[in-house]
């Protein structure tokens, strides 16, 4: 049993992405919306990426900003990589858990409000 934990251990890290990434969990702000804003930086520089983030009116533009940001941070202290020649890889949002929430109406019904959450994932490479 530990033999076959231990093989299946060396194959994920064999595997695994060696590009940096960086991920925001529970986000409150539906996956929708997020989306228009990562198609909009998917494959630009990084410089360029945080200059279209920075002049985005959309409420999602500040936490990818900060996602983005972080993805940088790793890259340069745990790989150390260049900020300058980094471009965004890829980016998505997924569907985070939804919080549940009761609108009342009129003659005692109960409507459902859905307050949808996001987990944000950038990725990004070096520039060859």
């Amino acid at each position: 049993m530990a033999k076959n934990m231990r093989e299946k251990t060396l194959r994920i890290q064999e595997n695994k992405d060696k590009r940096p990434m960086a991920c925001a969990k529970h986000v409150r702000i539906s996956p929708y919306k997020v989306r228009i804003v990562l198609n909009l930086i998917r494959g630009k520089n990084y410089q360029e990426a945080v200059a279209i983030l920075a002049n985005t009116p959309k409420s999602a533009s500040e936490p990818i900003k900060k996602v983005l940001m972080s993805a940088a941070a790793n890259a340069e202290h745990n790989l150390g990589m260049s900020k300058d020649n980094l471009y965004v890889a890829a980016c998505y949002a997924d569907q985070g858990p939804t919080l549940k929430r009761v609108m009342p109406r009129a003659q005692g019904r109960a409507f459902r409000i859905l307050k949808r959450t996001s987990h944000i994932t950038v990725i990004l490479d070096a520039r060859a």
